[in-house]
């Protein structure tokens, strides 16, 4: 046979053999109660169950309780002003610290906002006085509506007393006075400070990667369990080839992920009004390399998995590490180089780094091209790996197939 008519076999057979693995690889995933529950029902109900539990965006109503020692004016005043707000409810005025610490002991308030015996005569007297705000930090929602009620009411009544105390001419003179330098808080990208619009989208990101580990990590461990020899391979003339296997398997994932991340980017954060500024075709180009370094990075551990149970075992509670150690529940600066290096081996942390970065903030691909990069030198990093285990798994079977028929 001729070389060129030779080769021209070979990629004609190479291509065949990539689309019966690729059909192998479906049937293999629809037959498979487990894998359908984490391709399919995984990815459709926890972007829904995540967005509805934060779908308030912030804390309103949090309980608080008095204890008001100075009984004045100005305490009652504080006081009515700061249960005025959306954020706090000031259920009840306590004459001591230990009626008040017993709510919070039995949840009936989580703060205690607590004025001196001396707060308004050092108030009358031209003293600076205090307010002393306590309370329950297993919940930083309700230390952050608290401090921010506390806040702004002690700002603006000290500028009403600051304007009381010190008449001059004009209302221009006083407006300077009391405020000499304005200022404005504008919360970008996160128009309602909101805990659902910041944490999602990252956690939007990483289901898709973990439910790829997880499904083709069950498919591999299940293949281990069925096939001869315990390989990662099915002894077939089909799967001899390293790149028509990976090819063909990679195939059958990217093409049931596409529905999977339309489901999960777009349609969800439209149905609880998530932040969705990036334009549709940075983060189709964005999220190509993500999808694919996931797929290889799940290819690459499903071939050390030697049972269906395996990758839940070993990889469901690494969720909450790869949230933290991607930079958005705990910034990115505060993490220590050994753990930022550990972050980047996993696709998640470029992946949610530079999606929220597009979705949230609008930034086009070349402001995201330090992520971008990444996630295809991932992609093509675990995609020789994958190479490099199922030729060794091709290897094994052979070998121990030769040996089996030499006996």
């Amino acid at each position: 046979m001729k070389k060129e008519h030779r080769l021209r076999y070979i990629i004609k057979e190479g291509i065949l053999d990539m689309f019966y693995v690729w059909k192998d690889e479906l049937k293999n995933v629809f037959k498979d109660s487990g894998v359908m529950i984490f391709f399919f029902l995984v990815p459709f109900i926890y972007p829904l169950l995540y967005s509805f539990i934060y779908n308030n965006e912030v804390v309103h109503e949090a309980k608080m309780v008095v204890v008001d020692q100075s009984d004045s004016y100005l305490s009652r005043e504080f006081v009515r002003r700061v249960n005025a707000t959306s954020d706090v409810q000031v259920v009840k005025v306590c004459s001591d610290m230990k009626a008040a610490e017993k709510m919070l002991d039995e949840k009936e308030a989580y703060g205690i906002l607590y004025f001196p015996s001396d707060f308004s005569k050092e108030i009358h007297k031209g003293n600076q006085t205090e307010v002393v705000l306590y309370c329950d930090m297993s919940s930083l929602l309700f230390y952050k509506a608290f401090l921010l009620a506390a806040t702004e009411v002690s700002l603006e009544l000290g500028a009403e007393l600051r304007a009381h105390n010190n008449p001059v001419s004009t209302e221009k003179m006083q407006e300077i006075t009391v405020n000499p330098i304005p200022y404005e808080s504008v919360a970008l990208y996160n128009t309602q400070n909101g805990f659902a619009s910041f944490l999602v989208p990252a956690i939007l990101i990483l289901v898709i990667q973990q439910t790829l580990i997880l499904g083709i990590g069950m498919l591999g461990g299940t293949a281990r369990e069925k096939n001869r020899f315990h390989s990662l391979v099915p002894v077939c003339r089909h799967f001899n080839g390293t790149l028509r296997i990976v090819l063909g398997k990679s195939l059958t994932y990217i093409l049931l992920y596409v529905v999977v991340c339309i489901w999960v980017l777009l349609v969800v954060p439209k149905l609880f009004g998530l932040p969705q500024v990036g334009e549709g075709w940075t983060i189709l180009l964005f999220l190509l390399p993500y999808l694919f370094a996931c797929i290889f990075f799940s290819m690459t551990l499903s071939g050390f998995m030697t049972s269906r149970e395996s990758p839940m075992m070993v990889f469901v509670f690494t969720s909450v590490i790869l949230l933290f150690i991607s930079g958005v529940s705990w910034p990115k600066e505060a993490i220590p180089p050994f753990w930022k290096a550990v972050g980047y081996f996993f696709p998640s942390t470029p992946g949610i780094q530079g999606f929220i970065r597009i979705n949230t903030c609008g930034a086009t691909l070349n402001e995201v091209a330090h992520e971008y990069h990444i996630l295809w030198i991932q992609a093509g990093v675990y995609f020789v790996l994958a190479c490099v285990i199922y030729r060794f798994q091709i290897l094994r079977r052979s070998l121990l197939d030769q040996a089996k028929s030499d006996q």
